[in-house]
């Protein structure tokens, strides 16, 4: 039965432009990119959102002590994470600034639709402005006035502020999670956002002008400006063109790629809204984990965070896709080490894959074996279901069984005394069905390495089987 080509939209969080890119945003692009080079390899028409969120007191205050005026410094580290997905060979159609004049336009639009959810009250209590969200007295005593997350006490406020009343939508919310219409992966994070929606207050959606003047206006109150998950939330349908355009074409999202800091965010006040808009929920949240460093917590207080961009370099993208998307768990918390990656460089990709390349090249050009010009393979079932899922490092492990397998069959076979007997027909069956097993390989790995399966793809999938020449993955040596 044929399959029937549908649109795919996938949404990655956009991250502030206070700091430079770290490995949470590199695993939000990468899970994004690699689901959507495999939906454009069965056919369909994808779009991938990425972008960056200007708006509140955190860029505000960087660009001050930057001596920078805020558009100047919102601008430059809006390129600088452009440049970062490039960099990991992302594959997006949108790219989307808060600041752009149709985004604000459209969220106070949004913001009007949504006035019969909205009300204004006094607001005084506790807020943590590393988070930009306001906490509760119980969440304030259990973390003993300081924020888990950014090690900062919390700040007393008090102000005039607009909420969105999340009552309204709580129990829509609640049945959309439940019967799999809004489906949040893994199925751990399902239950804690059901848990978090229980005690889901009303949520801050604007702050006085006083306290936060970088931001959007909010429609008919100069004095207050809208507080950032209105306006960061929006753009999943704002690079849409909503409310102007009809996005039901894209909308909803095929899936959201999210860490689990945020999901509250996106599984409450998200929701919220686009209810409040009468828009469908996205499909599902797909929600990553921490990347750990020697088992803790990547913090800049200890000293302990990667940078990406060193990795990058030093190692170059195909290992850091390898390595990212194999070694890291798609959902749970992951460790890295820099001796866990050159292990896994030197042992997986140059030993396994990239050793399997070069003995096979020579192997079928010393045996005058032709390539496999227009070669196709359909993809297995159990390949499929898991990219389906998103177990995209359960996918990859099926993949790499077929690496050892290949380089098993090599090693039983041994071509070289097949040619030395003369046995010139098994010889041929045997590099012959190699051959079509690393093009099945080549297939499989490209929504995760597609440098490597093209490379792949240009030495066997010709009439002739071209030198394999430097090798894919030369061996780096042990400090």
């Amino acid at each position: 039965m044929k399959r029937i080509m549908s649109k795919v939209y996938l949404c990655t969080a956009i991250p502030y432009v206070n700091g430079h890119p770290h490995i949470g945003h590199a695993m939000d692009y990468l899970l994004a990119d690699t689901y959507a080079r495999y939906r454009r390899g069965c056919g369909d028409e994808v779009r991938l959102q990425v972008g960056t969120d200007e708006h509140g007191n955190k860029v505000f205050r960087k660009a001050q002590d930057l001596g920078l005026t805020v558009e100047e410094f919102a601008r430059e580290n809006s390129d600088r994470f452009r440049h970062f997905v490039e960099k990991l060979n992302v594959q997006y159609t949108d790219f989307i600034r808060t600041t752009d004049p149709e985004h604000v336009k459209r969220c106070q639009e949004i913001w009007q639709r949504l006035e019969p959810h909205i009300y204004a009250a006094e607001y005084d209590g506790w807020y943590c402005e590393g988070c930009e969200r306001f906490v509760t007295q119980k969440e304030y005593d259990e973390n003993g006035g300081l924020c888990p997350d950014h090690q900062k006490p919390y700040e007393k406020l008090a102000e005039k502020n607009y909420y969105l009343r999340i009552q309204d939508f709580k129990d829509q919310i609640r049945a959309k999670i439940e019967s799999g219409e809004m489906e949040i992966l893994p199925v751990f994070r399902r239950e804690e956002a059901l848990r978090l929606l229980e005690d889901a207050p009303d949520i801050s959606i604007s702050r006085s002008r006083k306290q936060l003047s970088w931001g959007v206006e909010v429609p008919g109150d100069p004095e207050q400006v809208m507080y950032v998950w209105i306006d960061a939330l929006s753009n999943y349908i704002t690079v849409l063109g909503y409310p102007d355009e009809d996005i039901a074409a894209w909308w909803p999202a095929t899936a959201q790629f999210i860490g689990k800091d945020i999901l509250r965010f996106h599984a409450i006040t998200w929701p919220a809204i686009l209810l409040g808009l009468g828009l469908p929920l996205p499909k599902r949240l797909v929600t990553h984990g921490y990347v750990l460093a020697d088992g803790q917590k990547m913090s800049k207080s200890i000293g302990n965070v990667v940078d990406p961009v060193a990795v990058l370099d030093k190692h170059g993208l195909e290992a850091f896709r390898y390595f990212f998307l194999r070694h890291i768990d798609t959902f749970a918390d992951s460790d890295f080490s820099w001796e866990k990656f050159e292990d896994a460089y030197n042992n997986e990709l140059a030993n396994d894959l990239g050793n399997l390349v070069q003995r096979l090249a020579t192997l079928c050009r010393k045996n005058q074996i032709s390539g496999r010009p227009g070669f196709a393979i359909e993809l297995a079932a159990e390949y499929q279901e898991l990219m389906e899922k998103f177990e995209f490092t359960k996918a990859f492990d099926y993949v790499w069984k077929l690496v050892h397998a290949a380089n098993r069959t090599i090693d039983a076979e041994k071509p070289w005394e097949l040619a030395k007997k003369g046995e010139t027909e098994r010889l041929e069956e045997v590099l012959g069905g190699l051959v079509e097993q690393l093009l099945t390989i080549a297939d499989l790995l490209a929504p995760f390495l597609p440098k490597t399966a093209e490379k792949i793809q240009e030495i066997f999938a010709k009439e002739q089987i071209l030198p394999p020449g430097k090798p894919l993955f030369p061996k780096e040596a042990k400090k």
